[in-house]
């Protein structure tokens, strides 16, 4: 066969199957990040109607469409799952999977080339919407199935390596866990207030600091707010070592993020946020106890009955965590401090594994064409 160019939507069909007799509860419920893999939510999933919810079996691929552009696309192989009905749900058809190789496809949709070509299609949209129409639409350049599975290999072998990177990842942050279970049980607890002093540093000067949010993994990110006409005067700044908080919306994500500026620049926050710096205590240790998801819950518990469940500064200071002596806060650090950097090196392997989508999509085509023309 060489190369022939398909249209993808003579080879895969739509399913709009809904949980409607609720077999399936919320433990079942994942949804689509922007790298491409499925991820439990983070929002509070309590009092969800889960009729409309579509069933997703192995061999499914699921996409955003509104943030499809964005990469929000992933392959299921780990069993039985359910996604919201916004979410479009679609198989490779019998003929389908008779020339294409779900895998290579994917690598295919994970490319920078194929969320640009999503961005052109959706240009001029109100409501930037790939709906399964246009998804049907794409053409692909489609190589011999034998060599979209040498391709696929080479990606599987990546992605190997890296989840047993990550099983190691996790083994550590169990480790991490454990041994601050066991401080918890043979120490006092005392309330993070009174290793808190909390910060009110505007940016009175309009200085032009790196506009940031919070990330709900706890860390600062570039703020993906619109900052055109935004008076910054008014903004938090945060310098290098001290904290942002988000405390506005713990009851409805179900989360309490808490970052610390790692960096050596100054970050501008919103001022709804709140600043602080710790003293008399292991930053380290602090930051280890406050992102566990035992504390969030804790802060979960505690917030107000609002639309957002905002959570009181005087609440947050009286949240506790084990009174550990030094040497037991330096353990704990050092722990905390090698899974910091073992999960930054794992996001790098997982950045590799989708730089080199285009490369293997650009190697298998090339191969085909010159398979055709030999």
């Amino acid at each position: 066969m060489g190369l022939i160019n398909i249209r993808l939507g003579d080879y895969i069909e739509r399913s709009t199957i809904n949980n409607k007799d609720l077999k399936y509860g919320v433990d079942l419920i994942v949804g689509v990040n922007s790298q491409g893999v499925f991820a439990t939510p983070k929002g509070n999933t309590d009092g969800v109607d889960l009729k409309p919810y579509k069933i997703v079996e192995n061999g499914a691929f699921v996409y955003n469409p509104t943030r499809l552009e964005l990469g929000s696309i992933a392959y299921r192989t780990e069993g039985l799952c359910i996604v919201s009905h916004l979410y479009m749900v679609f198989y490779l058809t019998d003929e389908g999977k008779k020339i294409i190789d779900p895998m290579w496809l994917y690598i295919y949709f994970r490319r920078s080339e194929f969320c640009r070509e999503v961005t052109f299609r959706n240009f001029g949209s109100q409501r930037p919407e790939f709906n399964f129409n246009d998804m049907s639409d794409i053409i692909i350049p489609l190589p011999d199935i034998e060599i979209q599975k040498k391709y696929v290999d080479v990606y599987n072998a990546m992605i190997e390596n890296q989840k047993s990177y990550e099983r190691g990842l996790n083994d550590l942050k169990l480790v991490c866990d454990a041994y601050i279970d066991k401080l918890k049980h043979s120490k006092e607890k005392v309330p993070i207030g009174k290793f808190i002093v909390q910060i009110d540093n505007r940016n009175k000067k309009n200085c032009t600091y790196s506009f940031k949010g919070l990330s709900m993994d706890n860390y600062f990110i570039n703020s993906i707010a619109d900052s055109n006409g935004l008076d910054f005067s008014n903004y938090k700044i945060v310098v290098p070592g001290e904290y942002g908080a988000v405390l506005m919306k713990v009851g409805r994500d179900g989360r309490l993020t808490i970052a610390r500026n790692d960096s050596k620049e100054n970050y501008l926050i919103s001022p709804a946020y709140y600043t602080f710096e710790t003293i008399g205590i292991d930053s380290d240790y602090f930051m280890a106890n406050v992102n566990r998801s035992e504390f969030e819950r804790r802060g979960w518990f505690s917030c107000d009955t609002s639309a957002r469940g905002s959570l009181s500064w005087e609440e947050f200071l009286g949240l506790s965590i084990p009174n550990a002596d030094e040497r037991e806060q330096e353990i704990v650090a050092e722990l905390h401090n090698i899974l910091i950097l073992r999960t930054q090196i794992n996001e790098k392997l997982k950045a590799q594994i989708k730089d080199i989508c285009p490369i293997l999509i650009k190697g298998s085509i090339e191969e085909a064409r010159k398979a055709k023309e030999a």
